[in-house]
């Protein structure tokens, strides 16, 4: 739950998650108008904050249906009343007797995901061991090659959906796709493409079950580029972005959105200056920012995230994280000078604060335990947010 704050970032331990929640429900209103825009419902994903208080912005006006991807975040927000969950990762016989105990102590409903034959009669047999029952969905692979039945398998996809039918504790509620592929794709028009092939691929799975006599009720697609992107969504009953929340250097470097839509940063301290290595030295290291360079597909001198100062998300020119190791961070002035360097020991002052714009906001905030929530460039953190960690249910 929320918690009031008021404490001066300067008071802070560091390194420290930092929100902007001014950007972050800019960011909620915009997905959520571009979902009616489509007619389509919104299930976002939350893996990326892991947040009860995110997620209520995120489905503020609608239905409250989300999508995770760990038992640990079913468990953290149907305790929070969320009710309504897609699991969205290919389940395991093994996970079912803890999404059991969500269903029963919650009261929540949750669907699995599978796109094999082999999956559903393992978690059939143990949901019916335990007198559970779960909606399930037929993962379709829409081009992004990591799991999931191709649209045009029919037989594989009839199969699947006849031994869904054979169970006692599974029902069939859909397909289900999501276009990862889009976010190695150079262009919007690339983009929309792929959005297209992926509303496409989703429908012709759908129809396909239809006539053979199976109720297909959701049809899902899902990936923040798409989900920008997309031109139409007929057919489609949802989709399920989820990094559009914070968005982060990966997006803004192939034009999803703006630096100024990223509402995620860390907050570390200067803790040095090596002149002879032109580095200045920050707190804030691998594990606090994570080693993903996703943006570097597409666009160069982003480092391992872009230095601002700490009451606010303007880059400082030049400057980058060039270096990570566990618990320290390099940055570095792209300048070969003297007065390049001695600009940037000036700019940052050790013992100063900075702001460092991830490439990659799901990676970079999960190993935290808590957001700092502020508001645009203020000095201060005004709420402090709680968030679920790890994979396994509390």
């Amino acid at each position: 739950m929320t918690q009031l704050s008021h404490t001066a970032l300067a008071e802070l331990n560091t390194p420290a998650l930092l929100l902007d929640s001014t950007v972050l429900e800019r960011n909620c209103d915009a997905m959520a108008q571009r979902a009616a825009r489509h007619g389509v419902a919104l299930r976002p994903h939350l893996k990326t904050s892991k947040s009860a208080e995110v997620a209520r912005l995120a489905t503020r006006g609608h239905s409250g249906a989300i999508t995770v991807s760990t038992v640990a975040e079913a468990d953290y927000f149907a305790r929070y009343g969320f009710l309504d969950l897609t699991y969205a990762v290919g389940i395991s016989a093994g996970k079912i007797d803890a999404l059991h105990r969500v269903q029963r102590m919650h009261g929540a409903r949750v669907n699995l995901l599978a796109d094999c034959v082999g999956a559903v009669r393992a978690v059939a047999a143990r949901a019916r061991a335990l007198g559970a029952s779960f909606g399930l969905l037929i993962e379709v692979d829409t081009g992004g090659g990591r799991g999931g039945v191709s649209p045009d398998d029919e037989e594989t996809l009839l199969t699947i959906a006849a031994e869904v039918q054979r169970s006692e504790s599974l029902t069939l509620a859909g397909v289900l796709t999501h276009a990862g592929h889009s976010y190695h794709a150079e262009g919007l028009d690339s983009i929309r493409a792929i959005a297209e092939a992926e509303r496409a691929g989703a429908v012709r799975a759908a129809e396909c079950l239809r006539a053979a006599g199976f109720t297909v009720d959701v049809v899902s697609v899902g990936a923040t580029p798409t989900a920008v992107c997309a031109e139409r969504l007929d057919g489609v009953t949802e989709m399920r972005p989820g990094v559009y929340t914070f968005f982060d250097l990966d997006q803004a470097a192939r034009g999803i959105c703006g630096i100024e839509d990223i509402a995620l940063s860390v907050l570390a301290t200067v803790i040095g200056h090596n002149p002879r290595s032109r580095r200045v030295l920050i707190d804030a290291g691998a594990l606090a920012l994570s080693k993903d360079e996703s943006a570097a597909e597409f666009r160069g001198g982003l480092g391992f995230g872009l230095v601002c100062r700490a009451d606010g998300t303007t880059p400082l020119p030049g400057l980058r994280v060039a270096e990570l190791h566990q618990e320290h961070g390099l940055i570095a002035i792209e300048g070969d000078g003297d007065d390049d360097l001695r600009a940037m020991f000036e700019a940052l002052p050790i013992g100063s604060r900075v702001r460092i714009l991830p490439h990659h906001a799901c990676m970079t905030a999960a190993p935290y335990d808590r957001y700092h929530v502020v508001r645009g460039s203020s000095a201060s953190v005004y709420a402090v947010w709680g968030k679920a960690l790890g994979w396994r249910a509390a």
